[in-house]
C-alpha cells in the first residue's frame, strides 16, 4: 500500500469524520481518479512532438496515455478535425495515489518561487484543476532529453460533494494550498 494511501485511511477519514460529522465512512469523501492533460499545439509543424510528449507521459505517470485529436476544424489554428492535438492520461487505484505522493512531495517543491498552489481553482463539484508549466518539475524527466519545454493540466476528482470538502481531504493528504 503506498504512503499516501496509508495516510488517507489512518488520518484523513477520522479527521474528515469528525470535522463533518459522518454518520458513516463512506460518506467521506475520496479521491476518485486524477486526469493527465498535455496539449502539444506545435505537432502540425513538427510530427515528432507528439512522441516526445506521450514519451514524457509516460515517464511522469506511469502507464501510457491516449492521443487526442481535434473534435473540429478551426482554420485560424490551422486545424483539421482529427489530427492529433495532446495526450491525457487517467490516474485510479494505486497509481493514483502513487503519482499523488510523487506530485505533492517531491515534484511541486521543485518549482521555482513555489508559494503553493493556487485555492481557487475548484469546480463547484468538489473538483480540484491546476496546472504545470514544465515538465521539468517530475524526476523521471531528464533535462538534456526533452525537445521543448511544456505543461500540463492535472485534475483531481473526489467524491466531495462541495469544494470546502474537497479542500479540506486535499489540504489533509499534504497538498500546498497558498495563503492568498
Amino acid at each position: 500500500m503506498s504512503a499516501l494511501k496509508e495516510k488517507y485511511i489512518k488520518e484523513v477519514v477520522p479527521a474528515l469524520q469528525a470535522k463533518f460529522k459522518y454518520k458513516s465512512i463512506m460518506q467521506v469523501p475520496k479521491l476518485e481518479k486524477i486526469v493527465l492533460n498535455m496539449g502539444v499545439g506545435d505537432v502540425k509543424d513538427n510530427p515528432k512532438a507528439m512522441e516526445a510528449a506521450v514519451n514524457d507521459m509516460t515517464l511522469i505517470a506511469g502507464q501510457k496515455p491516449i492521443v487526442t485529436k481535434a473534435k473540429k476544424s478551426v482554420a485560424a489554428f490551422k486545424l483539421r478535425e482529427g489530427m492529433n492535438v495532446g495526450c491525457k492520461v487517467t490516474l485510479r487505484a494505486e497509481k493514483m495515489y502513487d503519482f499523488a505522493y510523487k506530485l505533492i512531495n517531491i515534484s511541486l517543491p521543485r518549482v521555482r518561487d513555489f508559494r503553493g498552489v493556487p485555492v481557487n481553482s475548484f469546480d463547484g463539484r468538489g473538483n480540484y484543476s491546476m496546472g504545470v508549466k514544465e515538465q521539468l518539475i517530475f524526476p523521471e524527466i531528464d533535462y538534456d532529453k526533452i525537445d521543448k519545454i511544456r505543461g500540463m493540466d492535472i485534475t483531481f476528482v473526489t467524491t466531495a460533494k462541495t469544494d470546502e470538502e474537497a479542500k479540506e481531504l486535499l489540504t489533509l493528504l499534504g497538498m500546498p494550498f497558498s495563503k492568498s
